[in-house]
């Protein structure tokens, strides 16, 4: 499919615009980078090297300035934000696994809380950078468990090393936005995104990449938690927020320096059982099998809801696919890949913003 000519979208603001993308390798950062390029920006990329095998970063082979650092460093994130100097800051690099979480938890901490510091140094002392979005996730919430979508409003917490670790960047952000941002000279906000999903995605102990590498294989995939709900969404869903909340932050509208959620409808809020009927529709092929539960089986929350009503009022944001849809294109995503040797990053990319324009979203006009 051919590119589609999509500059004007978010008002033309990334056009030109130095962008640097912490984590561009990772599974958001890979689609964040082809979309921004697609959108005319110059993207700086800052991330280990890819963790995954195979790694869509590698497979999509895009054209952009891309170091490999480490985030933990103060100098070297620094010295990249020194020389190329960026209008606007999307910080994604994290250790983003919950149950790695439990096995590495200094190493969780490091990364999340003071490499986003040290982002965050860099940018204060750079005087071309005028905002961040800097993405943290929906568990940042002291999840009770119980049938309740969590708003921005509701108090932090996090029961695992990785949820907690990412509710101290919240207070991280909000402590340093009120310390050193007051004068709005950079504009910061935080975005809190659902469990999400697409193609390209093979981190492990994560339920699609687990699932379509052993479908791949023909063999049976093992499911923990099939009772968990979670707040399923394409990859490309919160990818629109952040770029609509990067927008308004470049436009200098302050109001937007504040913490986000970027959510499905709670409908949509499926168990990973429900997920998995929707998955073999798509792909016959899958097997599944449930391991018996251990007494010494790692804490994951069972129920977690969030509510976007914030975005949807203030930012004019909602989402564009379905659940229905987002596995249909993720599993297609992946037979193409693994049955055509192919791969449909772009022509997803095309879909959603011409199913967007279709519905007028107000970051389409």
């Amino acid at each position: 499919m051919e590119n589609l000519e999509i500059k004007h979208l978010f008002n033309s603001v990334y056009q030109n615009k130095t962008v640097l993308v912490t984590g561009d390798t990772g599974f958001k950062g890979t689609w964040l980078t082809l979309w921004l390029l697609q959108l005319g920006a110059k993207v700086i990329g800052f991330s280990k090297d890819d963790i995954t095998k195979p790694s869509h970063h590698k497979i999509l082979n895009l054209k952009y300035k891309s170091y490999r650092g480490n985030i933990n460093n103060l100098n070297e994130i620094k010295k990249v934000v020194k020389k190329h100097k960026p209008q606007i800051i999307f910080h994604l690099a994290a250790q983003s696994l919950v149950r790695e979480s439990y096995h590495n938890p200094t190493e969780t901490y490091l990364t999340n809380v003071m490499g986003t510091l040290n982002v965050f140094e860099s940018a204060r002392n750079t005087s071309s950078v005028k905002a961040i979005v800097n993405i943290t996730t929906d568990k940042v919430y002291e999840n009770l468990e119980i049938k309740k979508a969590y708003k921005e409003t509701d108090q932090l917490g996090g029961y695992d090393m990785y949820s907690s670790s990412k509710a101290c960047v919240e207070i991280l952000s909000s402590s340093y936005r009120r310390s050193f941002f007051s004068d709005n000279k950079i504009l910061l906000a935080t975005a809190r995104a659902g469990n999400v999903i697409g193609g390209g995605d093979w981190a492990k102990d994560r339920l699609i990449p687990d699932i379509v590498k052993a479908t791949s294989k023909n063999k049976p995939s093992l499911i923990r938690n099939p009772k968990s709900v979670r707040p399923w969404q394409h990859v490309l869903e919160p990818l629109s927020g952040y770029l609509l909340l990067g927008q308004k932050l470049l436009e200098g509208k302050t109001a937007f320096a504040d913490g986000w959620n970027f959510g499905p409808d709670n409908e949509q809020s499926l168990t990973v059982g429900e997920v998995l009927n929707l998955f073999k529709k798509e792909w016959q092929e899958l097997k599944i099998e449930y391991p018996p539960q251990s007494n010494k089986s790692l804490h994951e929350a069972g129920l977690l809801m969030l509510d976007y009503s914030k975005s949807r009022q203030k930012l004019k944001w909602q989402p564009v696919w379905n659940m229905k849809s987002t596995i249909n294109k993720t599993v297609g995503w992946y037979k193409e890949f693994y049955l055509n040797k192919n791969i449909s990053t772009l022509s997803d990319l095309n879909d959603y913003i011409q199913e967007a324009t279709r519905k007028k979203l107000i970051w389409t006009k």
